[in-house]
This record gives C-alpha cells, sequence and structure tokens, in this order.
C-alpha cells in the first residue's frame, strides 16, 4: 500500500514529519507538499507558470506552488507508480465549519478524492502560545487510516478531521459531525510599512454561531476528535 502525504503548512512543518512516521508503519509512505506555508490557498491550482520539484531526502518532494498543484503532479504522473490513499496534515490549527473552504489541507484531500483516491485531512486545534501536540493528531491518522484499510470510504466522500489539542491518552474518543458555522470574519487590521504606507491584514475569523449538538465545533469543545465526512455536491 501506498499514501501519498501532503499539507498545506509546507515541508519542513513538524506535523507532516510526524504523520509521515505514524504512517510508515502501515503503508509505504510518499511526502509531496508545499515549500513553504500556504494556508489558505484552499484549491487553488497553478495554470500560468512551470512548477518546480525538488527532492529534501529520500521519499520526501518540495513544490513551488499550492497544496492542490502537489497532490495533483504526484497521481497525474511525477512518479511511475500509482498511490492508495491521500492523507493530508497535520495541520497547525483547526479546520472547522467555514474554515473548510479556505484551507490549503482540506483542498489537498480534495484533489485526492477528485483524481480517485480515498481522502482524508486531519487537523490540530492548536491554540497560539500553547504546546502543540502533533504526536496525538498523528497517531489518530493512523488508527483511522488503519480503519479505512479495512472498510474504504464510499467513493463521493472525504474526512475532515480535527483533533483537540491534549495527549492522545486525554482524548474522549471519536464523533462523527457535522460542519458547524462561524460568524463573519473580524474586521481587517489596518497598519503602515516603514514607509508610512498604508497595509491591510484580512482579520481573524469569526467565533463559532452554529455550535450546536453534532457540530464539529461542539465535539472538539468536549475534548472529542471530530470526523466529518465531506461531499463535494
Amino acid at each position: 500500500m501506498k499514501i501519498l502525504v501532503s499539507n498545506d503548512d509546507g515541508y519542513r512543518s513538524r506535523g507532516i514529519r510526524l504523520l509521515k512516521e505514524a504512517l510508515a508503519g502501515l503503508a509505504e509512505v510518499t511526502v509531496v507538499a508545499p515549500d513553504r506555508n500556504r494556508s489558505g490557498a484552499s484549491n487553488s491550482l497553478t495554470l500560468d507558470i512551470p512548477l518546480r520539484v525538488f527532492e529534501s531526502e529520500p521519499g520526501v518532494y518540495y513544490v513551488q506552488g499550492t497544496p492542490t498543484d502537489c497532490v495533483h503532479l504526484a497521481i497525474t504522473g511525477l512518479f511511475d507508480y500509482e498511490h492508495d490513499m491521500v492523507v493530508s496534515g497535520v495541520n497547525d490549527g483547526a479546520n472547522l465549519g467555514d474554515d473548510t473552504l479556505y484551507s490549503g489541507t482540506v483542498a489537498a484531500a480534495i484533489e485526492g478524492r477528485f483524481l480517485g483516491l480515498p481522502a482524508m485531512a486531519v487537523s490540530l486545534c492548536t491554540a497560539p502560545d500553547e504546546e502543540a501536540h502533533f504526536a496525538t493528531a498523528a497517531q489518530v491518522a493512523r488508527q483511522l487510516v488503519g480503519q479505512l484499510v479495512q472498510r474504504p470510504l464510499e467513493p463521493t466522500l472525504i474526512l475532515n478531521v480535527n483533533v483537540p489539542n491534549v495527549p492522545f491518552a486525554a482524548l474522549k474518543g471519536f464523533r462523527s459531525t457535522r460542519l458547524g458555522f462561524r460568524h463573519r470574519s473580524e474586521p481587517i487590521l489596518r497598519a503602515q510599512d516603514p514607509r508610512g504606507r498604508p497595509v491591510y491584514w484580512v482579520g481573524p475569523s469569526g467565533s463559532g454561531q452554529d455550535t450546536g449538538p453534532g457540530t464539529d465545533f461542539e465535539a472538539i469543545s468536549q475534548g472529542y476528535v471530530s470526523v466529518t465526512p465531506l461531499q463535494i455536491d
């Protein structure tokens, strides 16, 4: 079995390294990921310039492009073999509710599904200035992949997995969830460059609005892994 691993945080991120290590015992793992952080890239595909691929170490490749570029290249001819599954992550930060529309992590999984492979996106619900338990999310991914090998997904689905930022032993369990919904984004942040010219930053995501029973927001708040089946329809 061959698993393609990608992300939107870049090939040097801690999350993707631990994910690769966790899955290595289940399958032959190949990493193809962006050369830098491409968070928020969504499903963008580079069509106006050629893409370059570099190998940083055996089995780890980086691309000067988006997460979707990475998965597309890897599945449609970069290698002389085929993959059996796509796993994207571990993302540094939650991908809950509306986040899935912007997320490069989720987009990488979606591209894998578009190209005919079972796919899963995994995110760790980190917060600023706290220890990130990427090993927990990597172990969750390994457990779910092991189950998917025995019981494959329906052809139209991907799994969007969010993991509480706690040690693995502290997880309450797993819940099948639906996407919640956030309030509108916070206002833009205005600033000035060193020459006094105005610049703008996109504001923070809005807080949860639909966070009720059955949502991914609720599961995470209660200490459960949220597993949301997504269908692009």
